[in-house]
């Protein structure tokens, strides 16, 4: 059903602020790092990825062979 008078419509939105340009980077820095700091920062890195793979191994999924499917299946005492 129709109405009498029309809703009003919203105002518009305020303009967008201009666009600030990006800063410019750093200078390259990896002249400036010392073998010792190279490193530390192989280390951590190679330990993060021992704990990212320490993490996936967790994730048990392996196909049984019928063997195990059976045993799985075996009656026990408690009605199962």
């Amino acid at each position: 059903m129709g109405s009498i008078f029309k809703a009003p419509s919203p105002p518009s939105p305020p303009p967008l602020p201009p666009v600030q340009p990006l800063p410019e980077p750093p200078a390259a820095v990896a002249a400036e790092i010392s073998s010792e700091d190279k490193e530390a920062i192989a280390k951590e890195q190679a330990a993060v990825e021992r704990r990212r793979k320490g993490r996936k191994s967790t994730i048990l999924t392996s196909n049984l062979t019928p063997e195990a499917e059976e045993e799985i299946k075996k009656k026990t005492l408690l009605g199962g």
